[in-house]
């Protein structure tokens, strides 16, 4: 089963209108988008995420094998503990994400739909002769989203609750602190059941007087949070920093993996080139940007649009990433449909690009600009 041919029976209920881009093969909504997403703001729905891709690795290495090949640390990962990882070029950019808990014998990877593949193929490529499995489970279970911050216990359904926005052991931040970060309110845990199931655990989730959802409600909530995606926020020159990623998925004091001397250079020298803002957009019309639309600053492009939602409250939003150094309190204006629409900033990642447990923090001096040069010239063959 590819993310192409994927169709999920809940797509046969009536009023289900599926999805397109990287959730498609589920539904955008069941015919009451605002509702749903109201239900699913106040902790009562269920989502379909069953095209997500699952992959499994097991053996006795499995763990250590993967904190050596990817930003997090994962060698003493508690059982039913719920991180994630990324895997990152030579260079730093980002190349893969995954969503990761182990249940004691098996480490589950949760992954988009298009990178399941790949990030199969990559790890059986990293084995060597280290004693794991890799395998692509998709076909047989499937996820299902909830509005819940619960780890999943031993006997139960293995499950994986989404650590943002916290700032885990070994992570750092670049935006807000935790209790001041736009994503503080949101809980969210995919929940992994046969894929047989899919059709009885949802309607046991509905029975109990939740409200099926679709992924309108969860990109809507989740553009709110700030929180970074894979398949959206992602280009193939986009490093942590700029998506403020340290936080959840990078440990600073781990030893070498691929990509780590981008990551530790632009922490302790330098800073991201680019940087992850939350944009509040004029809703006076009907028509929203697409992603990878233009921003402008005057008539000058600044960056790109990343993800587009309307949200229940909030009116219409999106996430972009710009070019750092944009004044604050810039206003916007977006290409869309061949006219533009206007847009102000939420700072997510401020313009000065210090990571906040960077001793530089503290007040800058001369030597944050011979950092900034040195790694400019480093970091100019490949940003």
């Amino acid at each position: 089963m590819t993310a192409s041919q994927y169709r999920s029976p809940l797509l046969q209920r009536h009023g289900a209108v599926p999805a397109a881009g990287p959730d498609e093969g589920v539904a955008w909504h069941y015919g009451d988008p605002t509702a749903e997403q109201r239900a699913l703001a106040r902790g009562a729905a269920v989502v379909d995420q069953s095209h997500l891709a699952v992959i499994t690795v097991t053996g006795p290495d499995r763990l250590s094998w993967l904190h050596s090949i990817t930003s997090a640390w994962l060698t003493d990962l508690p059982s039913h503990t719920s991180t994630e990882f990324l895997v990152l070029s030579p260079q730093g950019h980002i190349e893969h994400s995954a969503g990761v808990v182990d249940d004691g014998a098996t480490t589950w990877l949760i992954t988009e739909p298009t990178n399941g593949p790949a990030l199969a193929t990559w790890l059986n490529r990293m084995k060597f002769m280290l004693d794991v499995e890799i395998t692509d489970v998709t076909e047989h279970w499937a996820a299902i989203g909830e509005p819940v911050s619960a780890e999943g216990l031993a006997g139960e359904p293995v499950t994986w609750v989404d650590p943002w926005p916290r700032v885990l052991e070994g992570g750092t931040r670049y935006g807000p602190a935790q209790g001041e970060h736009p994503g503080d309110f949101r809980k969210w845990r995919l929940v992994l059941v046969p894929r047989a199931q899919l059709a009885e655990q949802v309607a046991h989730r509905e029975a109990g007087g939740w409200k099926l959802a679709g992924t309108w409600a969860t990109e809507a909530l989740r553009v709110e949070a700030v929180r970074p995606r894979l398949s959206t926020e992602v280009d193939h020159k986009s490093i942590p920093h700029e998506l403020d990623w340290l936080r959840t998925a990078v440990h600073l004091h781990k030893g070498c993996y691929r990509g780590q001397e981008t990551i530790a250079r632009v922490h302790n020298l330098g800073r991201p080139p680019r940087r992850i803002v939350l944009m509040h957009l004029d809703g006076s019309g009907h028509l929203l940007p697409e992603r990878g639309a233009n921003v402008y600053v005057g008539d000058k492009a600044v960056g790109t649009v990343t993800s587009v939602a309307r949200h229940h409250e909030l009116g219409p939003v999106a996430l972009a990433v710009i070019k750092r150094s944009v004044s604050q309190d810039a206003e916007f204006t977006v290409d869309c449909d061949g006219g533009a629409i206007a847009g102000g900033q939420e700072v997510v990642v401020p313009g000065e690009g210090l990571a906040a447990s960077r001793p530089e923090a503290r007040g800058a001096t001369s030597s944050d600009a011979r950092g900034d040069a040195n790694l400019n010239g480093t970091m100019g063959r490949f940003l």
